[in-house]
């Protein structure tokens, strides 16, 4: 989304089996993470870093209306920025190891990641009004914005807590839905 958003071209590789081992279907990731971009002969690794190489690339890494991590000024935006991430990992924690490993999900470790995962959606709910408010403007877009709609969507997606209590996230998902980057990267089973 942050290519499209940017306007730089990209070729998105999806990678079929959550369950493979090896670092080559995640582009080379040594983590077995996604995701990575591949630039030139370099992989590059992480959201944050991938998001700011974007912008460089697209010669707008120093541009204010286009919002990265590392020019927020507001704790409460770094905040929801970590929660966003923190609760991209866990929802994926999930998915894996109850969904698709099969274990069993009153494990306490899948316990405390519910807890932590409703707990972060809460917080985001409860302050997104203001962190919007925070975020710098004009902007065109932000990696918290981004990011936050592919969190909410990813839930539509891959069903791990129901949205009902959570109205200011849906609404928000709603709205940046109707975005063109939105539109052309749905999430889908390839």
């Amino acid at each position: 989304m942050m290519a499209l958003e940017l306007g730089v071209d990209v070729e998105l590789v999806s990678l079929s089996d959550l369950m493979s081992v090896n670092p080559d279907d995640y582009g080379g990731h040594p983590g077995l993470k996604i995701p990575t971009l591949q630039v030139g002969e370099v992989a590059l690794f992480g959201t944050q870093n991938i998001c700011h190489r974007l912008a460089e690339l697209a010669g707008r890494a120093e541009d204010r209306r286009v919002v990265l991590c590392h020019q927020v000024r507001r704790d409460l935006v770094r905040s929801a920025q970590e929660l966003t991430w923190h609760a991209m990992s866990v929802q994926v924690q999930l998915v894996v190891g109850v969904r698709i490993a099969g274990l069993p999900a009153e494990n306490v470790y899948f316990t405390k990641a519910r807890r932590s995962l409703t707990g972060s959606l809460k917080w985001l709910d409860t302050h997104l009004d203001s962190v919007l408010a925070e975020l710098p403007s004009p902007r065109d877009v932000s990696v918290f914005e981004v990011s936050l709609f592919c969190l909410v969507e990813h839930f539509v997606f891959r069903p791990t807590l129901p949205l009902d209590d959570f109205p200011r996230l849906r609404a928000f998902a709603a709205t940046f839905a109707t975005r063109a980057s939105s539109q052309q990267t749905p999430f889908r089973f390839d």
